[in-house]
């Protein structure tokens, strides 16, 4: 807080606040295009009705642990 300026009196937001996250939308991909897709880290579970990209790993703090244990290995 800087006491020499004064409070400006406006009732407004910033405007970068205002902004929309875009995100890609969905895609759906057969089994060869899911097989091409996935990283090392990832799996492709395939049920009746749907196929799913996930990774080997579920828990992002486990999977942070073993990618750096796999980097200093290398």
């Amino acid at each position: 807080m800087n006491a020499v300026r004064e409070k400006k009196l406006t009732n407004m937001r910033a405007s970068t606040a205002d902004e929309a996250i875009r995100l890609v939308p969905f895609r759906p991909l057969n089994l060869e295009q899911a097989i091409e897709f996935i990283a090392d880290d990832e799996f492709v579970e395939v049920t009746p009705k749907y196929l799913r990209l996930r990774k080997k790993t579920l828990q992002a703090n486990k999977r942070k642990k073993s990618s750096f244990a796999t980097v200093e290995e290398s």
